[in-house]
């Protein structure tokens, strides 16, 4: 069976073991060095980089995210293991591991390291199609007589030196669709190299919850189990015409993904059509204060998001889940597009406040949408707000010593909340 040593590179038929370096690091399937569709993923990304620079944390549970009643943005593996998640309130984290680094993320640095990473990707295929900071899509089909090795050992390749030159590891999927090769990255974290093919890809899904495609979030796995659809394959049971009639164009999508089959080509510089950020609170919540102080932390995110992409957007978008599911969408448009947290901010609590007593929540979501390039944006500014050209100035300033000196440099005291 042909086999790859991700350690030395070395290609051979089937062993435990690399017979040149003697490595455990090896992957074997029939179709390795066929298949050409991948889904690289860095592990832990964020916390990733906080321990490349402070070595000192090699071993330590490293959070990423605000003070006590802030949310995990990521965490590091040893904390995944004590049970934190992202998402979950900062509280809840420390309580399941008090021994914890927190730190507020650098989203700046992030970024910088993200563009090499995304560099090394364009030198083994113009076709890469980024789905955020830490992950992407690669098709190298074709690639084989540029390179001189098949896209497995291009791709092996690239995550050693990945680890070498940016201390950063990274997860790999092979597979012939991006649906499977998406799958495939999350089989084998930390430092995983799994490949879904052809021939096994309907065993493979059968006996896997309808959770695991891409797309089905939590209500949408709740509503195919009030259908009596739990796992894949009870949804291969399902006729497509009876699919469609009950889900809607999403019944086609679920008919073809549950037979492992999706055409999406892998875009090249595919520009997003929005830029969020969500949060689900470990205990449903009405308090005000907490909701505020979220509704700030998400608008930077997003802002930051938006900042790191070159990119701003006309339309915010405020999103709330309440405890009994339900789930209320608002949105208004700007006269111009923006990147700022401050408007983004502004803009979503306004949607907030109009919607006045809105119950328990369990989610709170902000966004951007109707992108446009950062040269177009904020430019006018709000002639209804004498005070918004001074708060962008100071953002800007905000964002230039935190580029210099770190986000924890400084920061605003909603952002405590």
């Amino acid at each position: 069976m042909p086999s790859l040593c991700r350690a030395c590179l070395h290609a051979f038929d089937a062993g435990r073991r690399c017979p040149r370096c003697r490595s455990p690091r090896v992957t074997s399937h029939p179709a390795l060095f066929s298949l050409g569709i991948a889904h690289m993923d860095c592990d832990a990304f964020y916390a990733s980089v906080e321990k490349r620079d402070r070595p000192e944390l090699a071993d330590k549970p490293v959070v990423i995210g605000g003070g006590r009643r802030g949310v995990v943005m990521t965490c590091c593996y040893v904390a995944r293991v004590r049970g934190v998640r992202s998402a979950m309130p900062m509280f809840r984290a420390l309580e399941l591991c008090p021994d914890a680094v927190v730190l507020k993320g650098r989203m700046s640095l992030y970024a910088e390291v993200s563009a090499r990473i995304r560099a090394m990707m364009e030198a083994l295929t113009p076709a890469v199609e980024p789905l955020s900071l830490d992950e992407a899509f690669l098709d190298l089909r074709g690639t084989e007589r540029l390179h001189g090795v098949p896209p497995a050992v291009s791709l092996a390749r690239l995550v050693r030196r990945m680890d070498e030159e940016l201390g950063i590891t990274g997860s790999v999927g092979l597979s012939h669709n991006k649906f499977l090769a998406k799958i495939a990255s999350d089989l084998d974290k930390p430092r995983g190299f799994s490949v879904i093919g052809e021939a096994e890809a309907e065993a493979f899904l059968a006996p896997k919850p309808v959770g695991v495609i891409w797309g089905v979030g939590v209500a949408g796995q709740a509503a195919l189990e009030r259908a009596g659809i739990r796992t894949v394959a009870d949804l291969r049971r399902w006729d497509r015409k009876d699919l469609g009639h009950r889900f809607g164009a999403m019944g086609d999508r679920l008919w073809h993904l549950a037979r492992g089959i999706d055409a999406r080509p892998v875009r090249a510089g595919r520009v997003p059509k929005s830029i969020s950020k969500e949060t689900t609170f470990g205990e449903n919540t009405h308090d005000a204060d907490v909701l505020d102080g979220h509704l700030w932390r998400l608008a930077e995110q997003v802002s930051d998001r938006c900042k790191a992409k070159e990119l701003a957007g006309r339309t915010v978008t405020l999103k709330l889940k309440r405890a009994d599911f339900r789930t209320l969408t608002r949105r208004t448009s700007l006269g111009e597009p923006t990147q700022l947290g401050d408007r983004i901010y502004r803009t979503a609590r306004a949607l907030l406040d109009a919607e006045g007593a809105t119950g328990d929540v369990r989610l709170i979501g902000v966004g951007v949408s109707d992108l446009a390039p950062a040269a177009a944006a904020d430019r006018a500014g709000d002639l209804l707000d004498p005070g918004a050209g001074v708060r962008a100035a100071a953002e800007r300033a905000t964002d230039a010593i935190r580029a210099r000196f770190g986000t924890d440099a400084i920061r605003k005291g909603r952002a405590l909340r």
